[in-house]
């Protein structure tokens, strides 16, 4: 089957009516949480996962969970043929609210799936793009980026070599906009 005939028979709509939940979750840095699915979604696109159905549709989802922790995960699982694996996958990437973002970030890291640390990777490329200094203090960047060197770079290494080479041109480029002032 052709790349375009992957995407053709792929079926997100179920998931897309989940995400909508999503819609009402503001982020930081402006906009929803719906469109930062979509984004994380367009990201493993780009980087042509088209064969992988579980991680394109567990994208549209992946912060479900954290963010709207009333969601009833069995009709998550019950969606389509892969509700079960999408909904194991979202469970592996969510945080626990006991669970340190260090902690967290260590896990997914050292235990976690294949799907699971390219899904955190297109997550924090998503969070990269959209990081900016009118939200956020240049110390809690700094320290967006070191996290990102020190726990997401070794998972992309680990996952694609590719989205080694885009985090660390965002990290790069997002350390001299703090240091330039801009």
């Amino acid at each position: 089957m052709t790349a375009e005939e992957k995407i053709r028979s792929l079926v997100l709509a179920p998931y897309i009516v989940k995400a909508t939940a999503l819609i009402g979750k503001e982020r930081y840095v402006g906009g929803n949480q719906f469109r930062h699915a979509f984004a994380t979604l367009g990201i493993l696109l780009d980087y042509k996962y088209f064969s992988n159905p579980v991680l394109l549709k567990a994208s549209l989802v992946h912060d479900l969970f954290e963010d709207i922790p009333t969601t009833d995960k069995s009709i998550l699982r019950n969606l389509d043929s892969d509700g079960n694996m999408v909904t194991n996958l979202v469970l592996e990437l969510t945080k626990d609210e006991n669970e340190s973002k260090a902690t967290y970030l260590k896990r997914i890291l050292e235990t976690s799936s294949f799907n699971a640390k390219t899904l955190k990777v297109a997550d924090r490329i998503s969070n990269l793009t959209d990081i900016n200094r009118s939200i956020f203090s240049d110390h809690k960047i700094a320290q967006y980026l070191d996290e990102t060197e020190q726990y997401v770079l070794p998972m992309a290494q680990q996952v694609n070599q590719d989205m080694v080479r885009e985090l660390s041109d965002l990290i790069k480029k997002r350390r001299t906009m703090l240091d330039s002032g801009f």
